[in-house]
């Protein structure tokens, strides 16, 4: 099986032993979950199904992020307590997942669960001599890790620009390089707050991620990812932080997903131009919005349009008038073993319904269930 390997920019075969150590990037629950969030987890899913279909075991961590910059100002806005806030909207989430057929996560740990352990690892970075107090808050200093850079392959300038766009703080003037990041911080007054060694505050975005998946995976994960806006600074401050500590390889593989767009422009919480899966929910089979997703290669960047939920809708109804049957199985199986060509693999079920072949185990690797 290959798929595309972020740091190499390449596709790469896997190779991976009998139990797949997998983790995405969950959502920050201050919303609902978008096509965006959807489109990711369903890749995940698909390549989950495959490698299981190839014998392995595979153990998929989905944090949820909940607390951080994000959830914290949306509670304020809406008056609620910030715990509150994540519980409606991870059950919202969890049922969403749910009703588009993923499989259960391995593990669904929350930020909140680990602020020992993330206080633990900041004294390590610290100990290791990549991370330095000032203001109030301990930094990451990147200048200490030569391999900065490594995931994202960005030049300095670029990584400076979705700093400032991303929530890096460049400007931050306690910092010794714009581009260091917070490993903990004050809190504000309205804001949750732990004890540390470093005063009082709670921890960064970046840092409950290594956390997390050090403490559910071990040191080095086979698989780790998320959606392509995640790659830097997310991603990169992640590898940085990790192997600064561990002195391992974090991440063998990083597979990364395309942006979803709505009229041409990145659906994107800030902007509001949202297609929730909740909402889509309420009026259409889950099935049919996961064909409509999976009906675009995880790696592009393609549009949303309801069309193609009459698309998906009217392609379901075919492929289940069909039935039972190994049909196009050998052509999935190809196409998912090809960096996971969704696409092709729908194709091949199209091709072998219209010669009228059951194909109930090919649409099953997809995660389609078309068995009443």
């Amino acid at each position: 099986m290959k798929i595309f390997e972020t740091s190499q920019q390449k596709v790469v075969e896997l190779d991976v032993g009998p139990v797949v150590k997998m983790y995405t990037c969950g959502i920050t629950p201050y919303d609902a979950a978008h096509l965006g969030h959807a489109a990711t987890y369903l890749a995940y899913d698909v390549l989950q199904r495959r490698l299981r279909d190839l014998g392995h075991e595979t153990r998929c961590v989905r944090n949820v992020t909940d607390v951080d910059d994000d959830i914290l100002r949306k509670a304020r806005e809406l008056g609620v307590h910030y715990l509150d806030l994540a519980a409606e909207e991870v059950r919202r989430f969890d049922f969403d997942m749910t009703a588009l057929g993923l499989l259960p996560a391995y593990s669904e740990p929350r930020a909140t669960s680990a602020i020992p352990d993330i206080l633990g690892f900041i004294g390590m970075v610290l100990e290791s001599g990549h991370a330095y107090q000032a203001g109030g808050a301990v930094y990451f200093d990147v200048s200490s890790f030569e391999r900065f850079g490594q995931v994202s392959g960005y030049d300095r300038a670029t990584m400076l620009d979705l700093a400032a766009e991303r929530g890096g703080h460049p400007e931050d003037p306690a910092k010794r390089d714009p581009l260091d990041f917070v490993l903990w911080q004050p809190s504000a007054a309205d804001e949750p707050a732990w004890d540390s060694l470093w005063g009082p505050g709670r921890p960064g975005w970046h840092i409950e991620c290594s956390t997390l998946s050090i403490r559910e995976l071990g040191e080095t994960v086979d698989i780790h990812g998320g959606g392509s806006d995640l790659i830097f600074p997310h991603h990169e401050c992640e590898a940085a932080q990790s192997e600064a500590v561990t002195g391992e390889t974090f991440v063998r593989y990083w597979m990364h997903t395309g942006m979803v767009c709505l009229d041409g422009i990145k659906m994107s919480k800030s902007l509001g131009n949202l297609v929730f899966v909740h909402d889509l929910l309420g009026e259409w089979d889950p099935a049919a919005i996961r064909l409509a997703v999976l009906g675009h290669h995880y790696r592009d960047e393609w549009n949303w349009s309801h069309h193609l939920l009459e698309e998906a809708t009217a392609r379901l109804a075919v492929w289940r008038s069909c039935g039972e049957g190994d049909g196009a199985l050998t052509d999935v199986r190809e196409a998912l073993d090809d960096d996971l060509d969704t696409p092709a693999a729908i194709a091949a079920i199209d091709r072998a319904v219209a010669a009228g072949s059951g194909v109930a185990r090919a649409a099953g690797l997809l995660g389609v269930d078309i068995v009443a």
